[in-house]
C-alpha cells in the first residue's frame, strides 16, 4: 500500500472529496485489465456513473488499451470509443453477424476490422464536458480539449483544441517552455516534492520550478 501523507488526498480512495460522489479518482475505480490510469486523475460524473461506464466497445479479445496519465481532469459525459466499435469497411458496413439466424457465419475476423491501437491520454490534461475521443488517439501532456469536441487525431503536448472534428486553437506556451515542462515531468516527482512546489506548478513559473527541482534529478 502506498504510504499516505496527510497533506494530500489519498490516490487510492475512489471518492476523495467528503460528501461528493460525483468526483472520483479513476485508478481505484478500475476493474478491467485493459484500462490503466495514473494517480490523481479524476472523472466528474453526471449521474453517478463510473469512469468505466464511459469507455465504450472495449473488448479484451481485441487487446487495445486505454491509458490515462497522472493528474488529468476529465469532465462529465466524456466518452472514449474503443476499437470494438469499428465495422468492416471493405464492402457493406452492416454487422450482419450480430443478429444470428444464420448470419453469424459471416462474423468478420479481427484482420477484417479497422484497428487503431491503444488510446493514450498523457499527464496534466484537461478534457471538457461531453468530449468524444475516438479509437487510437494519442493526447500529449498538458493538452486542453474544449467541451463537446470530437477528437479524431493526435494532439500535441500543451495544445488547446476544440470543435468537431477537434482542431488546434492555440499552443499554451512557447516551444521552449513546452520542452522544459516535458523535461521536468513534475507529475512523476514524489508527492512531497509536488506539495512543496504546487504554487509554481499552478502558475507555470518554470524557472522557479527548475531551480527548486535540481536536487530531484
Amino acid at each position: 500500500m502506498e504510504k499516505q501523507n496527510l497533506d494530500e488526498p489519498n490516490p487510492n480512495e475512489q471518492y476523495p472529496i467528503a460528501g461528493n460522489n460525483s468526483v472520483q479518482f479513476i485508478k481505484p475505480s478500475i476493474t478491467k485489465p485493459n484500462i490503466l490510469a495514473g494517480n490523481y486523475s479524476y472523472y466528474d460524473s453526471k449521474d453517478g456513473e463510473t469512469f468505466e461506464d464511459q469507455v465504450l466497445y472495449h473488448y479484451e479479445i481485441l487487446g487495445d488499451k486505454l491509458i490515462i496519465g497522472k493528474f488529468c481532469s476529465i469532465g462529465p459525459g466524456t466518452i472514449f470509443i474503443m476499437n470494438g466499435a469499428n465495422h468492416r469497411m471493405d464492402g457493406s458496413t452492416f454487422p450482419f453477424n450480430l443478429f444470428g439466424n444464420g448470419w453469424e457465419k459471416h462474423t468478420p475476423s479481427l484482420k477484417d476490422l479497422p484497428f487503431k491501437g491503444d488510446t493514450e491520454i498523457g499527464n496534466d490534461i484537461w478534457i471538457g464536458q461531453d468530449v468524444t475521443i475516438m479509437p487510437g488517439v494519442k493526447v500529449g501532456d498538458g493538452a486542453i480539449i474544449a467541451a463537446k469536441s470530437v477528437v479524431v487525431k493526435n494532439i500535441d503536448p500543451y495544445t488547446i483544441v476544440g470543435g468537431n472534428p477537434a482542431r488546434v486553437i492555440k499552443k499554451r506556451f512557447s516551444e521552449e517552455i513546452v520542452l522544459e515542462l516535458q523535461e521536468l515531468r513534475w507529475w512523476d516527482l514524489k508527492i512531497e516534492t509536488i506539495n512543496a512546489n504546487i504554487e509554481w506548478i499552478l502558475n507555470g513559473d518554470v524557472e522557479t520550478l527548475k531551480r527548486n527541482l535540481k536536487v530531484d534529478y
